[in-house]
């Protein structure tokens, strides 16, 4: 079976991505990134998304993104917004998906994976620029002109099955793939339990998803 690099973070949009990649017949490779992030009991989920769905490997890597701040998720002197509001939120982490991707693109090239799997989405979202189509149109541009396989004719495919659904569609989608959301963490400040708070942005958007979808939300809040 053909080899996939999946960017899990333990949150309902990944674990649902992870799902999606395992159907088409992938073999997973999953791989989560430990950047200073305040929300850290996400990573505890990742690890039990990737073993519930089967993955082959989950990796977590380390990497510093706190010691630049100027985000909500990595800068504890900054509040986590409980209010929505206009433009784009103090939650956004600068080039996080930049970051992420070209370390998915790495580890595909060793691994000789062909297609990578992100669970953007660009409906019922924050309004992260790094979340639009255009953006990652343009990173699979760059993925198959800065590598190796890229130079020598081997296409990487950047797939996005998330990006046009509504978050009620993608929780319906997921529940039909086995996807157990009692496993995943959303909350951007999540307490070491993975319990939420039930009111940032991420909370209010998993909430009205399944509320939406006529489920029960699995999520224990504090």
């Amino acid at each position: 079976m053909a080899k996939a690099v999946v960017l899990l973070s333990g949150g309902l949009d990944s674990a649902t991505t992870l799902a999606i990649a395992k159907r088409q017949g992938y073999t997973c490779y999953c791989l989560s990134l430990d950047y200073g992030q305040r929300h850290r009991a996400e990573l505890a989920a990742a690890a039990k998304v990737a073993q519930s769905l089967g993955a082959v490997e989950h990796r977590v890597m380390q990497l510093d993104l706190a010691s630049f701040g100027g985000s909500a998720l990595t800068d504890t002197n900054l509040a986590v917004p409980t209010t929505p509001v206009a433009g784009i939120p103090i939650t956004y982490v600068p080039a996080r998906n930049t970051i992420m991707l070209s370390l998915a693109l790495a580890w595909s090239e060793v691994l000789g994976a062909r297609d990578i799997f992100i669970g953007v989405n660009a409906v019922d979202y924050s309004g992260y620029p790094d979340c639009r189509p255009d953006y990652i149109a343009a990173f699979e541009h760059l993925a198959n002109l800065a590598t190796k396989a890229g130079v020598e004719g081997a296409h990487l495919t950047l797939h996005t099955p998330l990006i046009q659904l509504s978050k009620a569609e993608i929780i319906r989608q997921g529940l039909q793939l086995g996807v157990d959301y009692a496993l995943t963490v959303s909350c951007y400040q999540a307490d070491a339990h993975g319990r939420a708070c039930g009111v940032c942005d991420s909370c209010r958007l998993r909430k009205k998803g399944f509320a939406d979808a006529g489920y029960p939300d699995p999520t224990p809040y504090r």
